[in-house]
């Protein structure tokens, strides 16, 4: 029911969405598979993939080999692992976050295989002085994963300023993708943000400000089980498990988050 009162908010149905592609075609997704298998990937993020859906995430958001691809605020670099070795031939993968503090994991990653992830050019986000942005209508795909939250705990204007300089770097036509962990639209927008949790309507109020059109969703990082009430927010779950061993049991068998997957557009 809360997911469907999400998609009446926003104003629209699956149906009534423009989709830009029903997915990444057959031999894309082999290539995908094959980028999930590198002998480059950590072990213990490789354990992460029942949750988090690498292959058929990227596969919705239609990622091609030869795009021009940024990944917003890496962190430690779970889906950099997968696209470094899927770009590195045909495409160009930026990484970006607002400092190089924000890309350590990455520099480490670069240092310990020049060959895997040598290529990958770093880029200041949101632009600032330390780093190169990533020039404007230059990107094929722009994708974050989990961190919108961010911004909107840091305030509406800063969540807007990310959207709108994630609209600059594409091209007309081209994908913004985006992975976080779903509030209900039934409950209080005041758990946004600081509870590690957004509404799909939330997401995509700040989209089409910025010029954007909902393509498509999916729920291929949907949880059921996920109850989205806990009083430590999100990061009660796993992997962060932030009550330690308090019911720790019962917070493995929920697993991670109810995460909403959406596609948008910017207008050719």
């Amino acid at each position: 029911m809360g997911h469907r009162l999400a998609l009446i908010a926003i104003g629209t149905t699956l149906a009534a969405v423009t989709s830009v592609a029903v997915g990444a075609p057959q031999i894309q997704r082999e290539a995908l598979r094959e980028a999930a298998r590198a002998s480059t990937r950590t072990p213990a993020n490789v354990a992460r993939d029942r949750y988090r859906h690498p292959v058929d995430t990227l596969a919705f958001f239609n990622v091609a080999p030869d795009d021009t691809v940024v990944e917003i605020w890496p962190g430690g670099g779970w889906y950099t692992e997968i696209l470094a070795p899927y770009l590195k031939d045909k495409g160009t993968l930026y990484e970006a976050a607002p400092n190089m503090g924000g890309l350590k994991a990455v520099r480490a990653m670069q240092q310990r295989d020049r060959a895997t992830y040598g290529n990958i050019r770093l880029a200041s986000f949101p632009a600032g002085d330390t780093l190169p942005k990533v020039p404007e209508g230059t990107a094929d795909v722009v994708l974050t994963f989990r961190n919108a939250h961010n911004w909107q705990q840091a305030g509406p204007e800063v969540a807007q300023n990310a959207f709108d300089q994630m609209y600059a770097m594409l091209k007309p036509g081209g994908t913004l993708g985006i992975v976080d962990h779903r509030l209900p639209e039934a409950m209080p927008s005041a758990r946004e943000g600081g509870s590690g949790y957004m509404k799909v309507s939330t997401i995509t109020g700040y989209a089409r400000k910025a010029g954007f059109k909902l393509a498509d969703m999916s729920e291929v990082n949907a949880n059921p089980a996920d109850t989205h009430d806990y009083a430590s927010g999100v990061w009660t779950l796993p992997p962060t498990y932030t009550l330690g061993d308090t019911d720790r049991d019962k917070y493995a068998a929920i697993g991670e988050s109810d995460r909403m997957t959406i596609r948008f557009r910017k207008p050719k």
